[in-house]
């Protein structure tokens, strides 16, 4: 009978401690929105904290102290709060819903394709899905996503621009080009974007929108490196501005003497505009460099046959190929350019 009588008091003594645990959680709770609602966010999560500590199945609790965190932007710790909220209630649309948000912004694209999944009648989830799926590498399925995206929102430039990029990767580039530009017009300030476009039409060969556009990026602040002087001055020399390519280029060169690289491509570039003393110019340079470049003595070759001195040419395009077999097979390129 004692016994009995022991076991009777120690049930109503936690159901009297549990349900005082109730108060509490809830009377700190209180104190901590009061706070919220001040935007004292430091004070307001110190109280939920004490709230979650009396109840630690406190769902309000948490999901309160997940916006706190927020409005202080830590990020991780709210992270964890939202991810309480989740596993106490996994139809919380507030759980779901910055989950979502703060996965996508964690780079966890995996977790946020499945929160934005679930996340209905959230206006983020399409694109985040979408976006999402582009950082994973599946251009189908954000190109597919995103067209969506800006149907409803034609001012999403960074959408626009993703559908661009998609293509890019996909190597779609015509179908690039007006994604790119509208993403452009949408944001003037996009200068990489500008640079990216420069290069779409270079390597469509337009190289007076590639020159439009380099100049644009590099006007609106983009980093003008030697690789960014370097497709510019080749734009320009494909334009027939050869003063000014050959300007950047040899600056180039001045910060890389002897590159034989872009001694190749600016003796290339000249075959190709027909300027074949311009080009020879540069084959010697490589032959100077070094006097069994056969890939130069051939290039030299070609531009004599173009000069009309053919046999002078074929000799030394004959020499070359002794040098190095594999060049036999750029014979029937000559017209177009070897590609060196």
């Amino acid at each position: 009978m004692k016994n009995l009588t022991f076991l009777f008091g120690c049930i109503v003594t936690a159901n009297a401690v549990f349900a005082q645990n109730i108060d509490s959680a809830k009377f700190y709770y209180q104190k901590g929105m009061v706070e919220k609602y001040a935007k004292r966010y430091l004070v307001a999560s110190a109280y939920f904290d004490k709230a979650i500590n009396f109840d630690t199945k406190y769902a309000p609790a948490y999901q309160e102290n997940g916006y706190a965190n927020l409005a202080m932007r830590k990020t991780e710790v709210a992270k964890g709060h939202f991810t309480k909220l989740y596993e106490l209630d996994p139809n919380s649309k507030v759980a779901i819903a910055e989950l979502t948000e703060l996965y996508f912004s964690y780079h966890q694209y995996q977790k946020a394709i499945e929160f934005a999944g679930k996340c209905v009648g959230c206006a983020s989830a399409e694109r985040i899905i979408a976006m999402s799926s582009y950082k994973q590498e599946d251009y189908a399925t954000a190109v597919k996503g995103l067209l969506n995206v800006i149907a409803k929102d034609a001012t999403d430039a960074e959408a626009t621009y993703t559908i661009g990029r998609s293509y890019l990767d996909m190597e779609q580039y015509t179908k690039a080009v007006p994604y790119y530009t509208k993403a452009i017009e949408l944001d003037a300030t996009k200068n990489a974007w500008m640079n990216e476009l420069g290069l779409l039409y270079y390597n469509l060969n337009d190289f007076l929108h590639a020159k439009i556009y380099f100049i644009k990026a590099a006007d609106n602040g983009y980093p003008v490196t030697n690789d960014f002087n370097e497709n510019l001055g080749y734009a320009y020399i494909y334009l027939g501005e050869f003063d000014k390519g050959e300007k950047l280029l040899l600056a180039i060169l001045a910060k890389k003497p002897g590159n034989k690289d872009i001694l190749r491509d600016i003796a290339e570039a000249y075959y190709q505009q027909k300027m074949y003393d311009k080009s020879l110019d540069y084959c010697q340079q490589l032959m100077v460099l070094d006097a069994k470049d056969a890939k130069a003595l051939y290039q030299a070759g070609l531009c004599f046959q173009k000069k009309g001195q053919k046999e002078k040419g074929q000799s030394m395009c004959d020499e070359a190929i002794k040098m190095d077999p594999s060049l036999s097979g750029l014979r029937q390129k000559q017209d177009g350019g070897i590609g060196l």
